[in-house]
């Protein structure tokens, strides 16, 4: 735990140290002052975007040490043989390259996809997926995980964070600028504490309303991908995935940055609901069994 959390305190470091020196060199070179609203834009989409595309590029890096995962090289028994087998097979029939495919330890049942893009990504098991799942129902979790993968989940919400923080910015400055202008009685220039305070709470407030946002985004994400491994794997294989995972859902020790493209999810209810990654495990099934009758019915 304490590794993570050193590796994920870390990134973040980096990240901020990164897009500080684009703005240094934004400033300096071409002489853009944060002070007007071409610079604050400058700034917002700096770090709104920059900070979503470099998590994104790092992704592979950060998802393989914060977990410890194995990355499987050449299988060293049948049982890894038929991972990697299946994932080709899979990657293959929805239209992507070959992803890394690889082992962590944990002990709930879980999986997770990450990468900058389809063809350049990997798909990971839990060991505790590997004790608890027999190889049908595994074999429809790798079809979830490739198919967030041919879906671009990953760039998508990249973007859809990237979005999202830039309006945080821009709008929370902007208020922050028209507050602070009607407590100064509208003097010209400079700004007071309160264009500083008001800036500070709406960042958390506009932060919450993002957040909510992203995360509607992220269960709408997930069933599709439930639908993408029903079609790869079979109805009846997700299903049976989906309700094998119900033993362990809600635990979930898988990096911060990663935990939205695992295949189990945190279990909440009321407002807690509206920051969840995943929809509850019932929907999903309830989803794809409309999905089935949909299918029955065009027939």
């Amino acid at each position: 735990m304490f590794k993570r959390a050193a590796l994920f305190i870390a990134t973040n470091l980096a990240v901020v140290v990164l897009l500080g020196i684009v703005l240094s060199i934004l400033q300096g070179v071409f002489g853009i002052s944060l002070g007007n609203n071409g610079g604050l834009l400058v700034m917002a989409l700096v770090f709104g975007f920059g900070g979503s595309f470099i998590s994104l590029m790092m992704s592979k890096w950060v998802a393989k040490r914060g977990t410890g995962a194995r990355v499987i090289e050449q299988p060293l028994n049948e049982g890894e043989q038929w991972l990697v087998s299946t994932v080709r097979r899979q990657a293959e029939a929805a239209g992507i390259a070959m992803p890394e495919v690889a082992i962590y330890e944990a002990p709930e049942i879980n999986a997770f996809a990450t990468g900058p893009s389809r063809n350049n990504s990997l798909v990971a098991v839990s060991t505790g997926l590997l004790r608890s799942m027999n190889r049908d129902e595994a074999e429809a979790v790798l079809g979830h995980e490739v198919s967030h993968v041919a879906n671009g989940d990953m760039v998508t919400m990249a973007l859809i964070q990237g979005v999202l923080n830039t309006f945080v910015i821009v709008l929370s400055r902007v208020v922050g600028r028209v507050i602070d202008g009607y407590l100064s009685g509208n003097r010209d220039g400079g700004v007071g504490i309160g264009y500083f305070a008001t800036v500070f709470v709406l960042d958390m407030v506009f932060g919450l309303f993002a957040s909510m946002i992203a995360m509607w985004f992220s269960r709408r994400r997930e069933f599709r991908a439930d639908a993408g491994g029903a079609q790869l794997a079979g109805r009846g294989k997700m299903v049976a995935a989906l309700q094998r995972l119900s033993q362990t859902y809600g635990e979930n020790t898988l990096p911060r940055q990663v935990q939205a493209f695992g295949i189990s999810g945190a279990v909440g209810h009321g407002l807690r609901r509206l920051f969840m990654s995943h929809p509850p495990l019932e929907e999903r099934i309830a989803a794809l069994q409309r999905l089935d009758d949909r299918v029955r019915t065009a027939a």
